[in-house]
């Protein structure tokens, strides 16, 4: 027997349940006992309220949850996990069928009263057309050119900072928010939403977030994530037969690189470092050559290598983007390097000869 078949199927009648229960609560002529029947169902299983709390993202979308009591809904969106005891401040608890409660006033009230017509009549119009047809996925493509960067929003609200020689594709569905960073860099700054997580699948990397702040630089032979708000969550994207592939979690000022060898150990970083090539800017504090060229390569038309005995040389100094050959001829020179242009689609940085 299937029985993700089976899940998927109850999952969606619980769906169409919620919407039912929307469309009926919204009426003229809902009555006292919907309302109870509406709170017993809501409170019969766990499932019941994930259906619901599916459809409360969809109106966090639409952007009706500004008539519903965030902190209330979602305790974790709140600074900390404990009960306030602030003037002024509600107690938050659950209750045994996952409606949040602060006392006397829960969830399952609150959608029974007038809070939830304010909201019902664009979700329902909405869910008559979407939500009930299945789990549609949106897609979308982006890509800069070498030498253009763009700031893109998408449509849950999160903003991505793209750089030059990059392209990132993005599916949302219902379930999760899904991205590919294919190639280049990429600064992400995500709308939080508690029921439906963000990813990023880069090279060997895979990260996962419910709202935070990060960048993402995939190179050739690895990915670099560094992390300038929240919590980030990065593993393998494979592993060895037999082996789980290996994650941490990453907190502000934190980074990590994914390569085919595992996860690099965590290291310190800042915005202002994670960042630079925002600002127009390079900036490399005791950086080997050959990481700092793969860098400098996604702005230079044709690109730059290093000699084997000089890969390892060690590069410190903040480097202006304006203009990247500049930039290159300027590390040749603190390095006292030679470019070799005899190939036309390469520059080979070598010792200079006496």
């Amino acid at each position: 027997m299937n029985t993700a078949g089976v899940q998927n199927v109850q999952n969606e009648d619980r769906l169409d349940q919620a919407c039912a229960w929307i469309a009926r609560l919204r009426s003229d002529t809902v009555s006292a006992a919907d309302r109870r029947d509406f709170a017993a169902w809501l409170t019969a299983s766990v499932e019941n309220r994930h259906a619901f709390d599916e459809v409360t993202e969809l109106w966090g979308d639409l952007g009706a949850l500004a008539h519903m009591p965030i902190d209330e809904l979602y305790p974790e969106s709140r600074p900390t996990a404990q009960s306030s005891t602030q003037p002024g401040k509600h107690k938050v608890r659950t209750s045994p069928g996952g409606a949040v409660a602060a006392d006397g006033w829960n969830f399952a009230q609150w959608l029974m009263g007038g809070g939830l017509v304010a909201a019902c009549l664009v979700v329902t119009l909405w869910v008559g057309n979407q939500w009930l047809t299945g789990n549609k996925v949106r897609e979308q493509s982006f890509i800069t050119q070498v030498g253009e960067t763009r700031t893109v929003t998408l449509a849950d609200g999160s903003q991505i900072q793209l750089n030059t020689n990059t392209e990132l594709h993005v599916a949302f569905s219902r379930e999760e928010r899904r991205t590919q960073l294919v190639r280049g860099e990429a600064y992400f700054d995500v709308a939080r939403q508690t029921a439906r997580p963000f990813t990023v699948a880069a090279g060997k990397a895979n990260i996962r977030v419910l709202g935070t702040e990060f960048n993402v630089e995939r190179n050739p032979d690895s990915t670099r994530v560094s992390v300038t708000g929240g919590v980030v969550s990065v593993s393998e994207a494979e592993s060895a037969p037999g082996l789980q592939p290996e994650s941490v979690k990453l907190v502000k000022n934190q980074k990590v690189s994914v390569s085919s060898g595992g996860l690099s150990a965590v290291g310190r970083t800042s915005t202002e470092e994670a960042l630079d090539w925002t600002r127009g800017v390079l900036v490399f504090e005791q950086t080997p050559l050959a990481e700092a060229l793969v860098e400098l390569n996604r702005y230079l038309k044709v690109p730059a290598e290093a000699d084997p005995s000089v890969r390892d040389q060690l590069l410190s100094g903040t480097f202006e983007l304006s203009d990247p050959d500049n930039t290159l001829k300027a590390i040749s020179t603190a390095l006292n390097l030679h470019q070799d242009h005899s190939d036309p689609n390469l520059t080979l940085l070598s010792p200079k000869r006496n």
